[in-house]
C-alpha cells in the first residue's frame, strides 16, 4: 500500500521531484562523464579481446588445478611478451590466450600443449589449441557499426514521424550516445575485456534505452497535446509531469530486466564460473543501469531544453508566468514549476484524462 500510494501520488502530481527543472544539474553531470569516458578511450584506450587482435588460444579441460600462475609461466618461456590472459571457463577449464602474438609453429604449438598437460596434470589431448586471425572480429565490429548508423536514421526518421517533432528524436538519440560512451568509459575504467559478445550487448542496450524513452515521451505528448489552448502550464512543467507520472514504471521495468542479468553475472559467473555469459551480461548490467538513468534524466530535459528554443513555446511560457503572476493566492491552480501546488490542487488534463479512465470500484453494501 506505501508504495502503491506514491505511486498514486506521483501520477496525480499530489507527489512530484523537479526533474526537468533541475535539468541543468543532471545534464552538466552526464556532460561530464561522457568527457571522461571519451578521455579514458583516448589514452587508456579499450582492452580488446583475442577476435579484436589477433592470437592464439589453449583451452586446458578436465584440470582439478584452476590455478593460473602455471599457465602464465608456460606462455613466458615461450616469448610471450605481453602478459597471457588465462580465465576459468567452467568448473574444470581453463582458457589461455595471447593476444597481439604472432601464430606459433606447428612445434611451437605442440610443446605448449605438452608443457601446459605436464603442469596442470592432464592428458595433451585435454589441452586443444586454435589461432584466431583478427579479420574474424573487426568484420563483427564493421558491420555492428553500419548496424549501429541505420538504427540511429530510422529511429530518428522513426520518433520524428511519431511525436510529431524532431526535439524528441534528438533527445533519445542523445541519451543513446551517453549510454554508449559511457559504457565503453567505465570498460575502460576497470579494464574489462571487449569481445564480440560485448559488441551483441552494447546494441541490445540500446534498444533498452529507447523503449524506456519511448514511454516516457509518450506520456509528454498526452499531456502537451493541447498546450497553447490553456495558460495555467508550461511545456517544461508538463514534461516535468509525464516524467514522474512513468517513474515508477520505469524503474520496475529496469529492475525486472536488471536482477535476472544480475543473477547471471554475479551466480553464474562468480560462483559457478560460467565465463561464457561474463562478456554478456557485464556489458548488459552496466548498460541497463545507464539507460534506466539516461530516460528519466537525459532524454527529457534535452527535449525540453531544445524545445524552448522555439519562439511558440518562449511565447507560451511567456504567457504561462504572466498569468500566474496575476492569479489570486486563494485560487486553484493547475501545476507549478517545480510540479507541487503551493495552494489550491493540481488540475492537468493528463491527470483528469487517466483517472476517468480508471475502471470504478464497486461499493460494498453494508449489512
Amino acid at each position: 500500500m506505501p508504495m502503491y500510494s506514491f505511486a498514486n501520488d506521483l501520477y496525480t502530481g499530489k507527489k512530484s521531484y523537479d526533474i526537468v527543472g533541475k535539468r541543468k544539474i543532471w545534464l552538466s553531470i552526464a556532460a561530464v562523464a561522457v568527457i571522461v569516458s571519451v578521455t579514458l578511450l583516448l589514452t587508456v584506450r579499450l582492452n580488446l579481446g583475442i577476435e579484436f587482435t589477433g592470437g592464439s588460444q589453449f583451452t586446458i579441460s578436465n584440470t582439478q588445478n584452476t590455478d593460473q600462475q602455471p599457465a602464465t609461466d608456460v606462455m613466458s618461456d615461450h616469448g610471450v611478451t605481453d602478459a597471457a590472459r588465462v580465465a576459468q571457463v567452467g568448473e574444470h577449464t581453463l582458457r589461455v590466450q595471447t593476444v597481439n602474438n604472432d601464430d606459433f609453429s606447428n612445434t611451437e604449438t605442440e610443446e605448449i600443449r605438452t608443457e601446459l598437460a605436464k603442469a596442470y596434470d592432464v592428458d595433451p589431448a585435454d589441452v586443444t589449441s586454435t589461432y584466431i586471425g583478427p579479420s574474424w572480429g573487426q568484420d563483427i565490429l564493421s558491420k555492428a557499426l553500419n548496424g549501429f548508423v541505420v538504427f540511429l536514421v530510422l529511429v530518428g526518421v522513426g520518433l520524428s514521424l511519431y511525436f510529431r517533432s524532431w526535439r524528441n528524436a534528438a533527445g533519445a538519440i542523445i541519451a543513446l550516445f551517453h549510454d554508449l560512451i559511457v559504457t565503453l568509459g567505465v570498460y575502460c575504467a576497470f579494464g574489462f575485456e571487449v569481445t564480440p559478445s560485448t559488441v551483441i550487448g552494447l546494441l541490445t542496450i540500446l534498444g533498452y534505452s529507447l523503449y524506456d524513452t519511448v514511454v516516457v515521451f509518450d506520456k509528454v505528448r498526452e499531456n502537451t497535446d493541447e498546450l497553447t489552448k490553456q495558460s495555467a502550464y508550461t511545456f517544461a512543467e508538463s514534461t516535468n509531469l509525464a516524467v514522474n507520472q512513468t517513474l515508477i514504471r520505469s524503474i520496475n521495468t529496469s529492475v525486472t530486466s536488471i536482477l535476472p542479468v544480475g543473477s547471471i553475472l554475479f551466480i553464474g559467473v562468480l560462483l559457478l564460473g560460467a565465463g561464457t555469459l561474463r562478456d554478456l551480461a557485464l556489458v548488459m548490467f552496466i548498460g541497463l543501469i545507464l539507460s534506466t538513468i539516461s530516460s528519466i534524466f537525459i532524454a527529457s530535459p534535452i527535449a525540453v531544453a531544445l524545445a524552448e528554443r522555439s519562439s511558440a513555446i518562449k511565447e507560451h511560457t511567456a504567457q504561462v508566468l504572466a498569468a500566474r503572476d496575476q492569479r489570486p493566492e486563494d485560487e486553484d491552480i493547475d501545476l507549478l514549476s517545480d510540479g507541487v501546488p503551493s495552494h489550491g490542487v493540481i488540475r492537468h488534463p493528463g491527470v483528469r484524462k487517466a483517472n476517468s479512465a480508471q475502471p470504478k470500484r464497486k461499493k460494498r453494501s453494508k449489512k
